[in-house]
């Protein structure tokens, strides 16, 4: 086939062509992404439970659902959050398993749940991970009301999800639109009326039904009794009461009426002023870049159309990371692509050089048309490894040609020399590809959230590989043929023949080193031994520390504020006033150091926070729009660090967070879980941890998710009480009607919906004295005072109860500051030095290692297992190459050497060592056992040919040097450029381009040197005899 594809006038080109036209037709499907999108793992089932506290929620919601859902396949375990008001039930499958049976499953298991509370509402059941947030646009308004900035809100986003390329908008920024009939307790008293029984009243009226038909001759009628209220006017015109004389007592005469929203704390302000937010996202099927160019192309035109007073700010565009990041990579690719061919050019003829650098576009559009038919996108991590893959095809390509090249010069014919110099090296080639295909094929192994990041690496990189092998035995060959034809007659130029003189001056040193490396072979290997010793001690000793993954920085800051439960909405506003003062004086300090203003936006959201499972007028966060990270100088550290200082000590605020809001693939730095039965042991437990890691330089943030929740007063029936017709539903009936709202109906006005709703109206000043006074109504309609059928105890729970596989669980949560310190060393450092204490001082109580830790060590562990069972099926390959057991080793020792260089490099560079550094180097062990296997190809070749081996070994060190040479500066210069980069968003790059640019290094010095001396070392022992000819 190699002939023929050779020796054919067309055939190459049209294979050619076919894998470039069936790449570009492919590359414009392709979603561009920042990562690759994660599986849905998880289903999530909440259940609302109006009124109840917290323990009241993990009785009634949290155990049922928990024992319902216990038998599910595939399930790893059951997380229930029990909140006030409401239980989250989340259950996480194992990766093995199907998401749709998944969910069916779960759906099933809650489906039959029959012993919920009375008064819960239905359980819904989501899966999670099929949305992914894009941007939000916040709307802002001088003369809108609230009312009028929702329906305005609700206009755009009928707008926007009508355009083809925006899949789902959602609105925030307002609670629960109501028509409110607020009862005062006077007024009860005096018409001996409840807010139950108004309520009652209203919903017997307010009614709206269809009511039959009437069949006349000629035509028939529908009847519908339309007596609906969807107005204050129309509610307040109601008649509740017919007095003894024949009055009428309207709604609007006992209660005032209201339109209002229900939740004041629930709002947003932009820069500001009130605004409302449309939240943009997107399936997994469709493109950020797309749905981000739709959406700010409509924002400029919407825009430009609008009075002054009102804006559409665009605001969180998750698009500019992708556009940066891709941005980034293309530049570095091209940059690298021209720094390799470069190289080449200073050894082969201009036209010999196109013909081989052809190949990493050919490849390249070849795997992106494979990259569509698996379903992946264009994101950092494919991009990285179309990066790496410069060299590893460099590589073939080289060997090939380099071959190629040496049989013309021997004096063959330009097609018997593609011919024979092809067939000489294919199976070393083809061995190459396999045990690439091993190495990489391994990292499909690696587990947790960022196995299936990474996991996207290997199989664009063995994608591409495919498509290159098909290349340099198919197609490269009829080129290089074609190239010898062109330019035998013509003389290269003088400089060419100087560097290379030059360099044939350099590879007859080498081959004289190597020579003195198999006469003092034991100190040579020793020597390489002891270096590789020395260099793992370096992460040993935690000279080079190891982290999971390194951090990126984004475009976005918050500081997430947190009160006491029960605080009113008026000190956290000023909470929120002295924070964004603080933020106005950091923006003029460091904008002098910006070519324009340091903080775009700020966005202030009531009664939420990132990481508090609560709601409420206690929390709030600030979300801060800077600018990129490619237009800006500080650093996100900078401005924190200058924020916290001018923001001070805050008195009564519990906890401020200043952070980037989003969380790595690896978790958080620090997240610990524990579990135990007892609520109260596990807060000190919690506390005692928590004061512990304060004491670490470079840990912040540290919060936990059990705190006390608000006070509470619990009610029982006093003896006797049902003798005067009051019992147990009755009274709670009554109290939830009064203060929890009783939900009359639901109405929509165009569409909006609304909730007509009775409660007490009880100003705050007056609250606790209206209670003291609170009358309930007997079934024969007597009114008591309460506390006359009812003893009446404040008490204190806490404000989440959660729980994971049954067991009840506080969460500990922290960030480390990679400058100052290091998550692996804090979790040791604990392990060693407290947790012991604690666990005795608590023995009850269980420890878990969760988000970075968890997730790192998994991958870890996954990357190791993968890579050795990868290098396990590389010796099986070569023992079937070889034809023994004993020469494999040689090849294989070469793989913990290349480690040498990979780890002094992140020395060097002042880096962790983290799982992409690991990737890394898996990498550059699949280039080093290639060059190692072609250079002992060559020995056996030399040996076969006569040589004693000591000969043999020299001159194919010789032979070889050059396309070794090649190979290593080939793939060092195109990743040089991204080695270099001071982007933030080329961090999570640096290290695995550490690893192989400073382990390509060194492993091309020790390849030429100890694998000679090793062979040595094993015809010593005995283990191999090449002083004669073997045959191959």
């Amino acid at each position: 086939m190699i002939r023929f594809f050779a020796a054919h006038p067309t055939i190459g080109n049209i294979l050619m062509m076919a894998i470039i036209a069936m790449g570009l037709v492919s590359v414009g499907g392709l979603n561009k992404e920042s990562f690759p999108l994660l599986k849905p793992s998880k289903v999530q089932v909440t259940v609302a439970y109006p009124g109840a506290s917290p323990a009241d929620v993990e009785d009634g919601i949290c155990n049922p659902l928990e024992d319902a859902t216990d038998g599910i396949s595939f399930l790893i375990e059951q997380e229930c959050d029990a909140r006030d008001n409401i239980a989250i039930v989340t259950l996480e499958m194992h990766e093995t398993g199907d998401i749709r049976q998944f969910t069916d499953d779960v759906r099933s298991a809650v489906d039959g749940i029959s012993n919920f509370p009375e008064n819960s509402e239905e359980p819904i059941i989501t899966q999670l991970g099929r949305i992914n947030p894009v941007a939000n646009i916040a709307i802002t308004s001088d003369n809108l009301t609230h009312s009028e900035l929702k329906a305005l809100a609700e206009f755009y986003r009928d707008r926007l999800v009508a355009m083809p390329e925006i899949p789902i908008v959602t609105i925030d920024g307002f609670s629960t639109h109501q028509l409110q009939v607020r009862l005062r307790p006077d007024t009860l008293k005096k018409y001996n009326l409840s807010a139950e029984s108004v309520a009652g009243l209203i919903a017997s009226q307010a009614l709206e039904l269809p009511a039959g038909l009437v069949e006349a001759t000629e035509t028939s009628y529908q009847i519908r009794f339309d007596n609906l209220r969807k107005s204050i006017d129309e509610l307040a015109d109601l008649v509740v009461i017919n007095t003894r004389d024949g009055g009428e007592i309207k709604l609007g005469d006992i209660a005032v009426l209201e339109d209002r929203f229900d939740k004041p704390e629930e709002r947003i302000e932009l820069n500001g002023k009130p605004a409302a937010l449309l939240k943009v996202s997107k399936n997994t099927i469709d493109d950020t870049l797309k749905v981000a160019d739709a959406l700010l192309q409509f924002v400029e035109r919407e825009n430009s159309i609008l009075p002054p007073s009102t804006r559409l700010t665009v605001m969180n565009d998750n698009s500019t990371s992708v556009r940066d990041r891709l941005k980034l990579l293309l530049t570095n690719s091209w940059q690298g692509l021209l720094l390799a061919t470069t190289m080449l050019l200073l050894f082969f003829s201009w036209r010999y050089t196109l013909w081989i650098a052809l190949g990493l576009p050919v490849s390249f559009l070849g795997g992106v048309a494979l990259m569509s038919m698996f379903g992946i996108s264009i994101n950092m991590i494919s991009m990285v490894a179309l990066l790496m893959a410069i060299g590893i095809l460099m590589d073939d390509a080289i060997v090939l040609s380099e071959n190629i090249d040496h049989e013309y010069r021997k004096g063959k014919k330009p097609l018997e020399a593609a011919i024979d110099g092809t067939k000489k090296v294919v199976r070393g080639v083809f061995s190459s590809f396999l045990t690439s295909a091993f190495l990489f094929g391994s990292l499909l192994m690696m587990k947790g959230d960022m196995g299936q990041i990474l996991g996207v690496l290997p199989v664009v990189l063995l994608s591409v590989l495919t498509i290159s092998l098909i290349e340099a035995f198919l197609i490269l060959p009829h080129h290089l043929k074609h190239s010898l034809e062109h330019g035998h007659d013509k003389t290269p130029p003088k400089w060419r023949l100087v560097f290379e003189a030059q360099f044939d001056r350099l590879r007859h040193a080498i081959s004289r080193a190597a020579k003195g490396a198999m006469a003092f072979r034991y100190l040579t290997v020793g020597a390489a031994l002891s270096a590789l010793i020395l260099s793992v001690g370096l992460i040993a000793t935690g000279t080079v520390k190891f982290k999971a993954f390194p951090d990126l920085e984004g475009n976005n800051v918050e500081a997430r504020v947190l009160l006491s439960q029960g605080t009113p909405l008026e000190k956290t506003e000023q909470v929120v006033t002295t924070l964004l003062g603080a933020l106005d004086k950091t923006n003029l300090q460091l904008s002098e150091l910006e070519s324009e203003t340091l903080v775009k936006n700020i966005q202030v959201s009531y009664g939420e926070h990132g990481d508090v499972p609560e709601t409420g007028p206690h929390l709030a966060t600030l979300s801060v729009d800077i600018l990129t990270t490619e237009q800006r100088h500080t650093t996100m550290a900078g401005l924190i660090r200058s924020w916290k200082e001018n923001a001070g000590v805050l008195p009564d605020v519990l906890n401020i967070q200043y952070k980037e809001p989003k969380v790595g693939a690896a978790g958080r730095a620090i997240h610990i879980r524990l579990g135990g039965d007892d609520l109260k042991q596990l807060s000190r437990a919690s506390w005692d941890l928590q004061n512990w890691l304060r004491g670490y330089a470079g840990v912040t943030n540290l919060l936990d998710d059990l705190r006390p929740g608000l006070p509470q007063y619990s009610i029982r029936l006093k003896p006797g009480a049902l003798a005067k017709g009051i019992d147990s539903r009755s009274i709670a009936s009554q109290l939830r009607s009064a203060y929890l709202e009783a939900k009359i109906s639901e109405i929509y006005r165009g569409r909006e919906s609304y909730e007509i709703v009775a409660r007490l109206d009880s100003p705050k000043q007056q609250a606790l004295r209206d209670f003291d006074d609170f009358t309930v109504f007997s079934k024969s309609g007597e009114a008591l005072p309460l506390s006359s059928v009812a003893t009446i105890t404040e008490t204190r729970d806490f404000s989440r109860i959660g729980h994971v596989n049954h067991l009840r669980t506080v969460n500990i949560y922290g960030d480390v500051d990679a400058d100052v310190a290091n998550t692996s060393e804090v979790i040791a450092n604990l392990q060693d030095s407290f947790l012991e204490t604690l666990l005795a001082r608590y023995p009850g109580v269980a420890v878990t290692f969760k988000g970075e830790v968890e997730n790192g060590t998994e991958t870890k562990l996954s990357i190791l297992s993968g890579f050795g069972l990868g290098a396990f099926a590389v010796f099986l390959l070569l023992s079937l190459q070889f034809g023994n057991y004993r020469e494999p080793l040689i090849v294989m020792i070469t793989i913990p050497l290349a480690l040498i260089g990979s780890i002094w490099g992140h020395f060097i560079m002042g880096l962790d060592f983290t799982l992409p550094s690991m990737i890394g180097f898996v990498s550059l062990a699949g280039i080093v056992v290639n060059d190692s296997i072609l250079l002992v190809e060559f020995i056996k070749y030399r040996v076969a040919e006569g040589s004693s081996f000591h000969r043999a070994a020299q001159q194919a060190v010789f032979d070889r040097s050059r396309a070794i040479f090649l190979t290593s500066v080939t793939t060092v210069a195109g990743m040089t450029p991204l080695l270099f980069e001071t982007s933030s968003q080329a961090l999570i790059l640096v290290p695995l381009v550490t690893s192989i640019v400073f382990g390509m290094l060194t492993s091309t010095v020790l390849i030429m040197l100890v694998l000679p001396a090793m062979y040595a070392i094993m015809e010593d022992v005995g283990f191999v005899n090449m002083s004669v000819p073997v045959s191959d």
